[in-house]
């Protein structure tokens, strides 16, 4: 609060709100970063590795970065990694991925520039979005080792996080290049389009390092590189999972009801944390939020899921679903819920099936009856109608609030661990 007070007695620039919002973790060089964006003279990139055809709530925090620098006269650079994505990055992971076609990335990567056009205006070349296969893919690997390589320090290399964790279990000659191959799009980049900055998440920081050192040795020019705080919750796991997995941003996959409840769902430990990261809403209206408790945070957790499904499927859609987990809480529904309480018993290997979740909460008398229920279309959790009787659920979706199963037109449960 102090801090924001102090920021305001002058007027608040992009660098102070991404401070206040608590979105910045390292920089290499503070002051030449903050002068840079707050003239608006910042041409940054940030790598996203096409692995799906959907981008996640993992991404959120990098597309709401690119869309506050935009907005302050800044040039964001989307750099899908089209070719190493064939490698795999090994940070924050303890295996290895696997490797993908490039008929499969090239559809991955027409799938996230649709859906980055919901945050970054890329019209008259206010942004770009590029591959790095345009520049990786036709390496040659003699002069590859003989231009690069030699700019890399093997000991200092093992001793970055991404790489430790993989040493333990075996890290592949293909994975230890990616670190070279992510510095190589920086220099890439920085030539060919004058880009002095990269963003990106906390686990990056090795690799980004890597960039700037390539950089200043082949070219004797500064860039910079920043990370952004990693999306956690109190309990200092990454945000952005339910029972069903991954919370995307293709309403395909993730329909905007499960979006907006996943929001609404949030701890309250968390919820003002996300509003204050994650929205758009001005610095001094969260403020006030900071001393809500109670059912307040009830509205806190609303405002939240709202303003984040409407930057991602638009108002409409928010409207729509705010209204129907509204509807499902409306007249009583939620305070009189019954509530029936899983054991771990019930668990095989930390998950349970739809059919023993419905006889064991008590909606149906038999795994038959909860069979027909599910065929008939007739069975609903979180908002969202079941369909396949092979569905299955983390033991994890259950703790906290629990999960609110419906079956029929007035049959609910809530359901916890």
């Amino acid at each position: 609060m102090a801090v924001i007070e102090k920021m305001r007695s002058r007027e608040m620039t992009i660098f102070d709100e991404l401070k206040a919002r608590g979105l910045l973790a390292q920089l290499t060089d503070e002051e030449e970063i903050k002068e840079l964006i707050n003239a608006g003279k910042a041409t940054f990139y940030i790598g996203f590795d096409p692995t799906a055809d959907s981008l996640h709530v993992g991404h959120f925090m990098a597309l709401c970065l690119m869309k506050r620098l935009q907005e302050a006269g800044n040039k964001p650079i989307a750099l899908i990694g089209g070719a190493t994505a064939m490698i795999g990055d090994p940070s924050g992971r303890s295996d290895m991925r696997s490797m993908m076609t490039k008929e499969t990335i090239d559809h991955n990567v027409e799938c996230f520039k649709k859906q980055m056009s919901r945050f970054i205006d890329f019209s008259d070349g206010k942004a770009m979005l590029v591959n790095n296969a345009d520049w990786l893919s036709g390496l040659n690997y003699i002069e590859l080792l003989r231009d690069v390589g030699v700019h890399f320090s093997v000991n200092r290399m093992l001793t970055a996080e991404c790489y430790k964790q993989r040493m333990e279990k075996g890290l592949s000659f293909l994975e230890f290049n990616y670190m070279i191959m992510q510095s190589y799009d920086f220099l890439a980049l920085y030539e060919k389009y004058g880009c002095n900055m990269q963003f990106g998440g906390d686990d990056q920081w090795s690799n980004m390092l890597g960039g700037t050192e390539l950089i200043r040795r082949k070219l004797g020019k500064d860039a910079y590189a920043m990370t952004i705080t990693l999306l956690l919750n109190s309990e200092g796991k990454k945000m952005g999972k339910t029972q069903k997995g991954a919370v995307w941003l293709d309403p395909n996959k993730t329909s905007p009801f499960e979006f907006y409840q996943y929001w609404r769902n949030v701890a309250d430990a968390d919820v003002l944390k996300c509003i204050r990261m994650l929205t758009f809403l001005p610095l001094e209206e969260i403020e006030k939020m900071d001393a809500w408790e109670g059912s307040q945070l009830n509205q806190a957790k609303e405002i939240l899921a709202f303003e984040l499904t409407k930057l991602v499927h638009g108002e409409e859609e928010a409207t729509k679903a705010q209204e129907s987990a509204r509807a499902l809480f409306a007249s009583g529904v939620a305070a009189d819920m019954p509530t029936a309480t899983l054991a771990d018993e019930d668990f095989v290997e930390g998950k349970i099936d739809v059919l023993t979740m419905l006889v064991k909460s008590g909606l149906v008398p038999s795994k038959s009856e909860a069979r027909r229920a599910v065929e008939q279309g007739g069975v609903s959790v979180e908002g969202e109608k079941v369909t396949d009787i092979k569905t299955v659920y983390e033991a994890s979706a259950f703790e906290g609030d629990g999960i609110v199963v419906k079956r029929g037109k007035k049959n609910f449960r809530k359901v916890v661990k």
